[in-house]
């Protein structure tokens, strides 16, 4: 998975992950039919781990906007080198966008998990009087969302921990009720 996150499917090479896991090319084809298929297997585990990992930083505070702080500002890693990676299902999309309708089947399966618990917080935060009572709740999930791929393609740029902490709290700034 590290491998493929780093460099992308096209830029890693059969010897790449061979070498990364530690194995014969027999044992991968055994194991995984090749190496398309050890990497919709790779990016299907890391999407279950970042959505569970985004829905526990979104839900655990009491406070729904401090939820989506905490999910917004989590995207950062503090380790450079981990935030430099950004996310890999980000990087899928970037590399094959819609032309893959297994990949494709990934995302669709992934992203209405955290979008539907976001639409709940805000309507959570909208009855505490903490966001914006005005606001669509599946609008504002859709901006937070899209706010997270921006997140996370900055990162992938180079973006600084201050930079990123501090556009995720101007977007939580954004809906919070005025």
């Amino acid at each position: 998975m590290e491998v493929f996150w780093s460099r992308g499917f096209a830029a890693t090479s059969t010897e790449d992950l061979l070498g990364a896991m530690g194995i014969g090319r027999q044992s991968l084809y055994n194991a995984f039919g090749d190496k398309r298929q050890l990497y919709v297997e790779a990016l299907r585990t890391y999407q279950r781990g970042s959505i569970s990992d985004h829905v526990r930083r979104l839900t655990a505070p009491a406070s729904p906007i401090a939820g989506i702080e905490d999910l917004l500002v989590g995207l950062a890693q503090e380790d450079d080198a981990r935030r430099a990676l950004g996310c890999m299902g980000v990087g899928s999309v970037g590399e094959f966008g819609m032309s893959d309708p297994e990949l494709v089947a990934l995302r669709e399966q992934a992203s209405p998990v955290l979008h539907g618990r976001l639409i709940e917080r805000i309507g959570e935060g909208q009855a505490k009087g903490e966001i914006d009572p005005t606001l669509d709740a599946g609008a504002t999930a859709g901006f937070i969302q899209m706010t997270m791929t921006g997140l996370q393609t900055a990162a992938r740029a180079g973006g600084s921990l201050a930079d990123l902490h501090g556009l995720a709290r101007f977007t939580v700034d954004l809906i919070r009720t005025k």
